[in-house]
């Protein structure tokens, strides 16, 4: 007897139960104490678990998710040595013209996966907490686009809630070494030439990282509970502040100078003999500041681009010639 086809409602039902296993068994594993790898399974299983879930939104369009070939009449489709068919990867699965994924989730995803191959072949824990923001943000995505695809009961509300890990929370942890300090030149590297490609709004959207503020508050009457979180109200005149204050101090604006521009703020902080082609050349040249571990700026597309962090080490440097450029 001849096998029966399965149908486009059962392979889809097939592939969002597997998604779901894989992004539960992710975020288990980074809530398990016990799991020193945290950041590795974690990227590994969410990046299975997305790819398994735009297959059945594919699925569910008719849209073909097997790469092909053309042929005059009939599509070739592209198989492994094993002759199983090869599947669209999730880079791909966000490249289709037809994906239902918002710009900033997708960057977020970008962003894991580019991460994945930097740290396939090494462990770094630092990056567990480092970059928790963003792993935060892939499970709050995945979970928005699992409802909003295929119905709300899918959700995995229950098992999102916030993890307090018990990281940098110390007297000696907040006042020692970040833990950026130990992550690898390479991958900083590769953060910081992703997000300076981002624009500000980009790289601040909560579906790229979701971020929190906390700040220490010591409770000073008694019945007053004690919360580790406290959430206000993203519209108050203190969330403005924060907003304001901390984030502009942080340099997350990401605004991008032409050498131009530099040499412009350079003079207009006082040093008239600044120019572009000796002076800022020579500097720059000097500082190795062109390399993307030290994070004065980033190339786009051919173009570099320099950030306030290069324009406050310039005035700095000129500063320190005495009246060389004055």
């Amino acid at each position: 007897m001849a096998k029966r086809r399965r149908t486009v409602g059962s392979v889809k039902s097939e592939l969002i139960t597997k998604s779901r296993e894989a992004a539960l068994a992710a975020i288990r594993a980074f809530n398990d104490p016990q799991v020193s790898f945290k950041s590795e399974t974690f990227i590994v299983l969410m990046v299975i678990a997305w790819t398994y879930l735009l297959h059945a939104y594919y699925r569910s369009k008719r849209i073909e998710y097997r790469y092909f070939r053309q042929g005059n009449k009939r599509r070739r489709f592209v198989r492994t040595k094993h002759g199983s068919f090869k599947y669209w990867e999730l880079e791909r699965c966000l490249n289709e013209s037809r994906s239902p994924i918002d710009k900033d989730a997708a960057n977020n995803l970008r962003f894991l996966i580019g991460l994945r191959h930097e740290i396939e072949h090494q462990m770094t824990r630092s990056l567990d907490s480092w970059l928790s923001g963003r792993y935060q943000a892939c499970a709050l995505n995945y979970n928005y686009y699992l409802k909003k695809l295929f119905g709300k009961r899918q959700g995995l509300d229950d098992m999102l809630s916030f993890s307090i890990q018990f990281v940098e929370f110390s007297e000696e942890q907040i006042g020692g070494a970040r833990p950026e300090a130990s992550i690898p030149q390479r991958l900083r590297a590769y953060i910081a030439e992703f997000d300076g490609k981002l624009t500000h709004e980009e790289y601040n959207s909560e579906r790229f990282s979701y971020r929190m503020l906390f700040k220490r508050k010591l409770v000073n009457r008694p019945g007053q509970a004690d919360r580790v979180v406290e959430f206000i109200d993203p519209n108050s005149e203190l969330a403005k502040t924060i907003d304001k204050e901390y984030w502009v101090k942080k340099d997350v604006e990401r605004k991008k100078y032409r050498a131009k521009d530099v040499v412009a703020a350079v003079k207009e902080a006082g040093f008239e003999n600044f120019n572009i082609f000796g002076s800022h050349l020579a500097m720059w040249r000097a500082e190795d500041a062109k390399n993307p571990a030290k994070g004065f700026g980033v190339d786009v597309q051919g173009t570099w681009y320099w950030y306030q962090s290069w324009v406050d080490r310039a005035i700095e440097l000129c500063e320190a010639a005495g009246a060389t450029y004055r």
